[in-house]
């Protein structure tokens, strides 16, 4: 909106010519999108706690997590102003890309509040049936791989995705494409939810993952950086830049009431968003496989979760981990919950740098 507004208005004060850089909008988006979670946060979780919309705790789970029974949970409602607002502040709101993610981010985040409200409101505790939330997530990715095949601004979403560490491969998927679509976009936002388990833990890893794409997205639109590192020029793309300072914004701002002991959860509405708008990211960039890279600890989490059913199921009731997710089983080991935050975000890091240079190396 301000890129609208102000922008056109260069000729008349120079100054305003800064709107026309992605990093200037980008550092913009940022620091809106943390001053709106700190400044919402405190109102939400006071009306969180007021309607007493708190968080119920699995009695399966770790016994340690009694505590947190009666968190404020929905708290996704935070991270989603500090997303979608600042984006339409400082994109261009023309842009396919852009238009897209939001799309995505908005789509999901109602499915999770959805599901959080029939759980905290209406307790009912499985929430949403698992079924009508994954037709959710299949629509969507349907609607979203049939709008790239055909409204996309150029041709390069043919049904091909790029190969990390090879820049003269591509591989193709042909008549799979959108089902490949549909699997990014809900196994991401599925397993950011099963990563939602720590104080911090899922919040602080999409932080360092929307830091690692908002660096493909920028060189990925610029012709003179994607042609030095032989990837995909993509025209429009490193406007994307701007969607993911919002979402590090919202991360930073969310994670000052969401670190251990946490004041909010952010609940199925922030993750599913969250993990979603990761996948749609991952698409648009034609980055596909990379994803399963930077976002590594949430590929670690899901497999564990899909690992110990399976063993459970044909092994005759044995467990590969002590519990599932992953971060349950390095708590019943011994591990205090901010030390397998920590941890898990150093990986998290890590993932994202060996994402980060797989551009370079191929």
């Amino acid at each position: 909106m301000l890129y609208h507004l102000l922008y056109p208005l260069t000729e008349y004060v120079s100054w305003l010519n800064l709107f026309r850089y992605i990093t200037f909008r980008t550092a913009g988006a940022t620091l809106t999108a943390i001053i709106i979670c700190l400044i919402l946060g405190p109102f939400f979780i006071r009306l969180l706690k007021k309607y007493q919309i708190a968080e119920t705790i699995r009695e399966e789970g770790p016994a340690s997590h009694q505590k947190k029974a009666g968190t404020p949970t929905m708290g996704g409602l935070i991270i989603l102003a500090g997303i979608i607002i600042p984006t339409l502040l400082w994109a261009d709101l023309t842009n396919f890309y852009i238009l897209m993610v939001v799309l995505v981010t908005a789509w999901l985040g109602l499915i999770g509040y959805m599901d959080d409200y029939l759980k905290a409101v209406k307790k009912q505790p499985k929430g949403m049936i698992g079924r009508k939330k994954l037709a959710g997530q299949i629509l969507l990715g349907v609607l979203f791989g049939f709008l790239l095949l055909y409204i996309a601004p150029n041709s390069l979403y043919d049904g091909t995705t790029s190969i990390p560490f090879f820049k003269n491969y591509l591989f193709v998927l042909g008549v799979f494409y959108i089902p490949f679509i549909v699997l990014v976009i809900t196994g991401a936002s599925n397993a950011v939810n099963l990563t939602d388990g720590l104080d911090g833990l899922a919040i602080g890893l999409c932080g360092i993952c929307f830091l690692a794409f908002g660096s493909i997205a920028y060189v990925s639109g610029r012709f003179d950086f994607s042609s030095y590192l032989q990837i995909e020029y993509l025209p429009g793309a490193a406007e994307l830049v701007v969607y993911c300072g919002s979402a590090m914004g919202a991360a930073i701002g969310f994670l000052w009431f969401n670190s251990h002991p946490a004041e909010v959860f952010m609940g199925d509405t922030g993750s599913l968003s969250l993990g979603g708008a990761l996948g749609a990211i991952a698409i648009l960039l034609k980055k596909e496989l990379l994803l399963v890279i930077v976002g590594g600890v949430f590929v670690l989490e899901a497999l564990s979760v899909i690992i110990q059913v399976l063993s459970y199921r044909y092994r005759g009731g044995k467990r590969v981990f002590k519990m599932a997710p992953l971060h349950h089983h390095f708590e019943l080991s011994g591990w205090a919950e901010p030390k397998v935050v920590v941890r898990f975000w150093i990986i998290g890091a890590l993932c994202a740098l060996i994402t980060l240079a797989t551009l370079k190396v191929r």
